[in-house]
């Protein structure tokens, strides 16, 4: 990391605690020493999933979100709870939200998806040879839809603007990059 840019807390007050977030608000020592404010948001990190069936064919999420009043489609995904890692919050949420579970899984990438005010950080696992194994389990007040698709169908539907939502954007642009033999799939090797 460049000296030039690095930032050092001088203060640290936690301003706000939710059921999972939380926001503080600090004082930070520049390189040029002067001080400013910063907020951002304390995230637990999720895991997000994208879940490919034997065909090719793709499991997303159709989902209302809140913040954005709107229906999103999505891959699967979820926050990581109190000591879980990253994969166990992945095979956790693929059963909970879609009822599947997977015997291959591989990590695809770890994206920072709002790095200008959150700590937050997305683990995407690519998931294969799913089995239904049960009904799904959603949380308390979680509607949400579940659909198999193509990739052609989420290409066509990324590059029409469709699909604003960034892990899902980031998924569907390496995954369409591994089926056409441009960049390699992952190792299957995670247990």
């Amino acid at each position: 990391m460049s000296k030039d840019l690095q930032e050092t807390t001088v203060e640290s007050e936690l301003v706000y605690q939710g059921l999972f977030l939380k926001v503080r608000r600090d004082k930070a020592l520049l390189p040029d020493g002067s001080i400013h404010g910063r907020e951002w948001v304390v995230h637990p990190g999720a895991s997000a999933i994208l879940a490919l069936a034997d065909d090719g064919r793709v499991l997303i999420e159709r989902q209302f979100r809140y913040a954005m009043q709107q229906v999103y489609v999505e891959i699967p995904a979820g926050k990581i709870d109190p000591g879980e890692t990253p994969l166990q919050t992945a095979r956790r949420e693929l059963l909970e939200e879609t009822g599947y579970t997977a015997k291959q899984w591989a990590l695809l990438t770890r994206i920072h998806p709002a790095i200008g005010f959150t700590n937050e950080i997305i683990d995407i696992f690519v998931a294969r040879e799913l089995g239904a194994r049960e009904t799904r389990k959603l949380d308390h007040g979680e509607l949400l839809e579940i659909d198999w698709v193509s990739v052609g169908w989420l290409v066509d539907e990324l590059r029409a603007g469709r699909l604003p939502d960034v892990k899902t954007q980031i998924s569907v642009m390496h995954l369409q990059r591994m089926v056409d033999g441009d960049w390699p799939w992952p190792a299957f090797d995670l247990v």
